[in-house]
C-alpha cells in the first residue's frame, strides 16, 4: 500500500510537468515548421544557429531553477519559510538577465564565430539573436517561478505557464511569419514577447507564494545565500559543461554543410522529446528527494529514487517505440524540404538509441537537484565530457556519423558516472 501511496504520489506531481514538457516541445515545434518551409534552407539553418546559442546562453543559467527546486522543496519539507527562496531566485535571475542585455553584443560575436555557417546564415543568425536577446529577464524569471512551484509540490504552475508561453510563440511565429514575412526576425520576436506574457502569468499564478508565512525568514540571511550561491555556482559549471556538448555538436554540424546543420536541427527535436517526457519524473523525483531530505527521512529517500527510477525505465520504453513508428513522419512534418528530409533520414537510426543511452540520466538529475548535490553534478557532468570529446576525435573520420556516436556516448556516460555516485552516497548513509 505504501508503494502504491508513492506511486500515486509521484503520477501526480508528474502528470502536469509531463502534459507541460511534451506540450513545449509540440508547440515549439511551430518555429522549426514556419521556417522549414520558407523557400530556402538558409532560413531554417539561421534558426538553428539562433536557438542553439539561447540554449546554450539560457540553459547556462538553468541553475535557477534548479537551485530553487531543490532549496524550496527542503525549505517545505523541512517546515520553513519558502516564500524567501522564490524571492531570491527572482532577484538574482532579474539581475541576470539585464547583464545578459548589456553583455549582447559580444555574446553574440563570440557565439557565432564558434558556431561558424555561411555568411547568409550567420547574417539572418545575427538579426534573430538580437531581437529574441531582449527577452531575457523573464526568461530567467521563468526558471525560478517554475523551480519554486515544482519545489513546493504546485506542479500545475508550470502547465499553465508553458502552454500559455508556447501558445503565443506559436501564434506570433504564424502572424510574423507567414502573414507578415518578417522571417527569422518574426520568430525571434515572437520568442521574446511569449516569454513576458510567461512571467505575468507565473506571478499570476503564484501569488500566494507572496503572502508571508507564520515563520518569516530573512531574505538577506547569509548561510543561506551562501548555500544558494555555492549551489547555484556548481550546478552553472555543470550546465555550461553539458551546454558546450551541444554547442560543440552544432559547430561542427556546421562545418558539414548547410544541409547537415539544418538536418541535425531536424534531427535534436528527437532527444529535446524524450528529455521532456522524461523530466516530469525527474523533476517529481526532485520534489520528493528534497522534501525527504527536508525531513531527514532516509527511508522516504530511497523510496522515492527507487519509485522515480521505475517509472523512468518505462519512459524509456515508450519513447523508444514511439522513436521507431513515429521518426520518418517526424522529419517528414518538420520540413519539405528534400535534401534537409534526406539528409535526416539517414541519420535517423542514431535516434533510436537515444530512450537506451540518455534516460538515466535525466532521472538522475532530479535526484541530485532534490538532494542539492551541486558538487556531484557538477564533477560528474566534467567527466562525461571528457569522455565525450575522447569519442569525437576517435570518430573524427566519420563524418556526422561520428557526432552522433559521440553524443549518444556522451549520454550513457553522463548516466553511467552520476548512478555510481549515487550508488556510494547510498551505501555509505
Amino acid at each position: 500500500m505504501q508503494t502504491d501511496s508513492l506511486n500515486r504520489r509521484i503520477w501526480m506531481l508528474a502528470w502536469p510537468l509531463l502534459l507541460s514538457n511534451l506540450t513545449a516541445p509540440l508547440l515549439g515545434l511551430v518555429d522549426t515548421a514556419v521556417v522549414g518551409h520558407l523557400d530556402h534552407p538558409r532560413y531554417l539553418a539561421a534558426v538553428a544557429l539562433g536557438g542553439n546559442f539561447f540554449m546554450f546562453l539560457y540553459f547556462s543559467f538553468n541553475f535557477l531553477r534548479m537551485g530553487t527546486t531543490g532549496f524550496a522543496s527542503q525549505a517545505q519539507g523541512g517546515e520553513r519559510d519558502t516564500r524567501v527562496v522564490l524571492l531570491r531566485g527572482l532577484l538574482l535571475s532579474t539581475g541576470l538577465g539585464v547583464t545578459l542585455i548589456l553583455l549582447s553584443p559580444l555574446l553574440r560575436e563570440t557565439g557565432l564565430w564558434l558556431l561558424g555557417g555561411s555568411d547568409d546564415v550567420q547574417g539572418l543568425a545575427r538579426d534573430y539573436i538580437n531581437i529574441r536577446i531582449l527577452g531575457a529577464p523573464a526568461a530567467l524569471a521563468n526558471f525560478a517561478l517554475i523551480g519554486f512551484a515544482i519545489g513546493t509540490h504546485n506542479t500545475r504552475v508550470p502547465l499553465k505557464m508553458t502552454v500559455l508561453m508556447h501558445s503565443t510563440n506559436a501564434l506570433l511565429d504564424v502572424l510574423l511569419v507567414q502573414v507578415w514575412h518578417l522571417d527569422v526576425r518574426g520568430v525571434a520576436i515572437a520568442s521574446a514577447c511569449a516569454e513576458y506574457v510567461g512571467l505575468a502569468g507565473g506571478l499570476f499564478w503564484l501569488r500566494t507564494a507572496f503572502r508571508p508565512p507564520r515563520r518569516e525568514e530573512k531574505l538577506w540571511r547569509l548561510p543561506a545565500i551562501l548555500a544558494l550561491l555555492a549551489v547555484n555556482r556548481d550546478i552553472f559549471i555543470r550546465s555550461l559543461a553539458l551546454l558546450s556538448t551541444f554547442f560543440f555538436f552544432t559547430a561542427q554540424g556546421a562545418r558539414l554543410g548547410d544541409a547537415v546543420l539544418a538536418a541535425n536541427a531536424v534531427l535534436i527535436t528527437f532527444l529535446l522529446l524524450l528529455s521532456n517526457l522524461l523530466d516530469g519524473f525527474a523533476n517529481a523525483a526532485e520534489a520528493l528527494v528534497g522534501e525527504a531530505r527536508g525531513k531527514q527521512d532516509p527511508q522516504a529517500l530511497v523510496a522515492a529514487i527507487r519509485a522515480t527510477g521505475q517509472w523512468t525505465v518505462g519512459c524509456a520504453v515508450l519513447g523508444l517505440l514511439a522513436f521507431t513508428l513515429g521518426g520518418g513522419p517526424l522529419i517528414h512534418l518538420l520540413t519539405d524540404l528534400p535534401a534537409i528530409r534526406d539528409t535526416a533520414t539517414t541519420y535517423l537510426p542514431w535516434m533510436l538509441l537515444l530512450p537506451l543511452t540518455a534516460s538515466a540520466g535525466f532521472w538522475l538529475d532530479g535526484i541530485f537537484v532534490g538532494a542539492t548535490w551541486g558538487a556531484a553534478m557538477r564533477n560528474t557532468m566534467l567527466v562525461a565530457v571528457g569522455v565525450f570529446f575522447v569519442l569525437w576525435a576517435l570518430t573524427r573520420g566519420w563524418d556526422n556519423h561520428g557526432l552522433w556516436l559521440t553524443m549518444n556516448g556522451f549520454m550513457a556516460g553522463r548516466g553511467f558516472f552520476m548512478g555510481w555516485v549515487l550508488w556510494r552516497r547510498l551505501q555509505s548513509a
